[in-house]
């Protein structure tokens, strides 16, 4: 029920906000344009370690002290300003390396980056061999744009552990950023060595196969992906600028069409353990938003109980519970949710919404109009709730208020199919049957594709009591290509009122009878009774002159 459509170090723009390109490898020149570097060109000192243990500080500001006066906590809930004040207590009590590491990680997990990478050096300082104090620190350069350093604590955290695939990948991919691909590619094929099915590090391989321009190379890689895991969105971008690269359009407008704003990253262990540290209401909504991306949606409603345990008058929560329950099959349940959002947040439109769609799914039309109606004074915008608000005003008997809304939602997006499609049957129950007839059409030419706009054009050509529109012939020419690959009951019934209209009633009769015979081997009672009455009209030689009765109505 959902609709959905990281954070840095204040005062430094990341790389992405500067240079979108570089982060998707789409060409070196992008890069070159961006300050980025080639592979070959000499960087500034990648080694944070000089000499044995001291750390050298690669920026230009100093970092607060990690034993110093805490930050602002206020903007954080009370459980979490409770977690970071333990962990400072412990290190004012006993400092070292697990107290200093302990306290990073929880300040780096509260988004407080300047005091979480001070305190995650003193505890790389104290105990130099572990692997997760560099790593973590890889993982705030990266965050914040900052790749050479990114790339130099993934560097060191290699060394202490090399066939770690999460550090291979993350170093490859900060190379990757730098463009530096030949070098990136090093670190995704040591990945690949370590773990054979990493999607990840294919991934990062495709990239740059793509930023040195072997386009052949980026679309095997990336299309093997796809094949292994269809939900691997991230490959859709790069896999279309590849093809683009190869001459390929048709297919490289396909693929970059379904571009989304996701990663393909490696299983990552720390960074789990790390997002788990937070008790606080925000950080259950993140876990439980996650799950609900891997369709867990058990773990999903835990995750977002757990954080209305905390904060239970939390609106976008609980709208989160019902969401979470409705796509178990508990519709109940999540309208219960939705309602009790309702009565303590009035305002808040998601709740209005998500009511609306349960309505709606259960016919409750004139219901589901407040409820969409409700959305639409909190977000005016919406366009998903207003096209739904147009289906039940169609549905509830008011197709021209039903007009009005699929005409503004139209005047968003005209490529809108479903909009398309319901403003020609508004005109089709307001009786207006030139004009649906001629949206028909339009929508025929604009969206050949898409079958039903073919299927509701022969139908009205066929059956509209306007004789000025009815077309018989041209209605057959349409049903005939359509019934050669859509065997359904609904374009058998057209074809039925086609041969009717041009007065082949024994082929209509026939047709008929067998359609009946279906619908009652299916045991659609409501359906064989309307083929039953225009049989009967067949029977009598009457053309039926009602496209779809007020129980059909698409």
């Amino acid at each position: 029920m959902q609709r959905r459509r990281k954070s840095g170090r204040t005062g430094r723009p990341r790389m992405a906000a500067i240079c979108p390109l570089a982060l998707s490898g789409v060409a070196s020149m992008a890069l070159i344009a961006c300050g980025g570097l080639q592979d070959g060109t000499p960087t500034a000192a990648i080694d944070p370690v000089v000499g044995e243990g001291e750390m050298a500080v690669l920026r230009n500001e100093p970092l607060p002290p990690c034993t110093g006066p805490l930050p602002d906590l206020s903007r954080l809930g009370v459980s979490v300003q409770q977690q970071v004040q333990q962990r400072y207590t412990a290190v004012m009590e006993g400092a070292n390396a697990e107290t200093y590491g302990a306290l990073g990680m929880i300040l780096m997990a509260a988004k407080i980056p300047e005091t979480a990478e001070s305190c995650l050096r003193e505890a790389w300082l104290v105990d130099p061999e572990r692997f997760q104090w560099p790593y973590y620190l890889g993982h705030l350069h990266r965050d914040d744009g900052s790749m050479e350093q990114a790339a130099a604590f993934f560097e060191r955290a290699r060394e202490l552990q090399p066939d770690d695939v999460a550090a291979l990948v993350w170093l490859g991919d900060a190379y990757l950023v730098m463009g530096r691909a030949s070098r990136a590619r090093l670190f995704f094929e040591d990945a690949l060595t370590v773990e054979a099915d990493s999607l990840s590090a294919r991934f990062g391989l495709g990239r740059a196969a793509l930023l040195e321009a072997d386009f052949q190379r980026a679309v095997r890689l990336l299309e093997e992906i796809l094949a292994r895991d269809p939900t691997a969105v991230a490959a859709h971008y790069p896999l279309g600028m590849a093809y683009r690269g190869m001459g390929e359009h048709e297919r490289a407008e396909r693929h970059l069409a379904q571009r989304q704003d996701a990663g393909l990253g490696p299983h990552d262990p720390l960074m789990i353990e790390l997002d788990a540290l937070l008790d606080s209401p925000r950080a259950h909504e993140t876990r439980g938003v996650a799950a609900l991306d891997r369709g867990d949606w058990n773990e999903a409603a835990d995750h977002f109980r757990r954080g209305l345990a905390l904060e239970p008058d939390h609106p976008a929560l609980r709208h989160r519970v019902g969401t979470a329950l409705y796509m178990m099959g508990d519709h109940v349940g999540a309208l219960a949710e939705f309602e009790r959002v309702v009565k303590t947040s009035p305002n808040y439109p998601g709740a209005h919404y998500s009511i609306g769609v349960i309505l709606q799914a259960e016919g409750r039309h004139p219901e589901a109009v407040e409820r969409f109606l409700a959305t639409l004074r909190y977000q005016p915008t919406d366009g998903d709730a207003r096209l739904r608000l147009a289906v039940s005003l169609r549905r509830a008997g008011e197709p021209e208020e039903a007009l009005r809304h699929y005409e503004t939602v139209l005047g968003m997006d005209s490529a809108i199919v479903d909009a398309r499609f319901g403003a020609a049957m508004a005109l089709v129950q307001l009786q207006r049957y030139a004009d649906a007839r001629d949206r028909l059409v339009s929508a025929v030419d604009a969206f050949p594709q898409q079958t039903f706009f073919s299927h509701a054009l022969a139908r009205i050509l066929a059956t509209a009591p306007d004789a000025n529109v009815r077309d018989g012939a041209r209605a057959l020419m349409i049903i005939e290509r359509l019934v050669q690959t859509e065997q359904s009951i609904d374009a058998g019934e057209t074809m039925a009122m086609t041969l009717a209209e041009l007065g082949r009633y024994g082929e209509a009769v026939d047709i008929q009878r067998q359609l009946i015979s279906a619908s009652l081997g299916a045991g659609l009672s409501d359906v064989t009774r309307r083929l039953d009455m225009n049989l009967q009209r067949y029977l009598r030689n009457v053309p039926v002159r009602v496209p779809w009765s007020a129980d059909a109505m698409p």
